[in-house]
């Protein structure tokens, strides 16, 4: 008997079949059906029903349901105190960022540093896919990610909000405003990257723009880099003009024939993804210096 094999017994059992499962648990259903069998096979039980509408749980699966949610937290609780006790000998925080991680972050760690000299940073820059695996794996004990709104397995903790930025032609009446709105912008192409690249900031923009103006936005040009894309929208002039949004990380650019504007809403969240549970002592650390900072 393997933990994994009683981890997709539960979630089979929870999601009430094997594709949702595969699904919840990030692998193929194939996997998830070899496993439990092999379980049934060393259990010498049926665990569950199967037909070709519905999976449900025999009463041998039903009585053994319960006896596998406390091993799996029993093996849980035994990782986190390891994970403490490693992190109190060895004092390292292993941390996921966002790419451009911004002046909070540098900020953040600051504070960190002040308030526990003895904890290690050691920082990787992934993409939010490898991030969030990461964490869930226990290759990384946290991870910053922007504008998501949940992610299976995980604790989002929300850190701070930043605003959005919009760019457009400087010819355009909405370049007028102060703090432009979504539905001043909406007769206008936007550029977008393509969802795969971000698909949480992507989601994120393309919700709000259909909450505000009732359809999704127009699709203009693709995004390439910030700058490319800012230097295309300023020499579109009223030709044939299009916008773009983005969070800002340093200063803001400036570019001849583009107006650069903050968005009246939404802002984008940074959050910290951890594995659920109690914190380990460098962990604990680091949401103290969060705090500190006002986060």
């Amino acid at each position: 008997m393997e933990l994994r094999q009683l981890r997709y017994f539960v979630a089979v059992a929870e999601e009430g079949g094997f594709a949702r499962a595969a699904e919840r648990l990030h692998i193929v259903q194939s996997a998830v059906s070899q496993q439990v069998r092999r379980l049934e096979r060393e259990l010498g039980l049926t665990l569950f029903e199967r037909t070709t509408r519905r999976v449900s749980l025999t009463v041998a699966g039903e009585r053994l349901l319960p006896e596998a949610r406390m091993v799996l937290d029993a093996a849980e609780r035994t990782r986190r105190v390891a994970a403490d006790l490693a992190s109190a000998g060895t004092g390292t925080l292993r941390l996921g960022t966002v790419r451009g991680p911004g002046q909070r972050v540098y900020r953040l760690l600051a504070r960190l540093a002040e308030l526990a000299p003895e904890v290690r940073v050691r920082v990787r820059s992934l993409t939010v896919a490898e991030r969030l695996a990461a964490v869930r794996t226990g290759a990384l004990d946290a991870a910053l990610v922007r504008a998501l709104p949940a992610a299976p397995g995980l604790e989002l903790l929300p850190l701070w909000e930043d605003p959005l930025y919009v760019a457009l032609p400087a010819g355009h009446p909405a370049a007028a405003l102060a703090r432009p709105a979504l539905r001043d912008l909406a007769d206008l192409p936007l550029r977008l990257a393509a969802r795969e690249h971000n698909a949480p900031f992507h989601d994120l923009v393309t919700a709000a723009v259909r909450a505000a103006t009732g359809a999704a936005p127009p699709a203009g040009p693709p995004f390439t880099d910030l700058q490319d894309t800012l230097t295309a929208i300023g020499a579109e002039g009223g030709r044939a003009p299009s916008w773009t949004v983005f969070y800002r990380v340093g200063g803001l650019p400036e570019v001849a024939g583009t107006a650069i504007r903050p968005l009246a809403s939404p802002g984008v969240t940074t959050s910290l993804a951890v594995l659920p549970g109690p914190p380990g002592a460098a962990l604990r650390a680091l949401l103290a210096a969060a705090a500190d900072t006002g986060a």
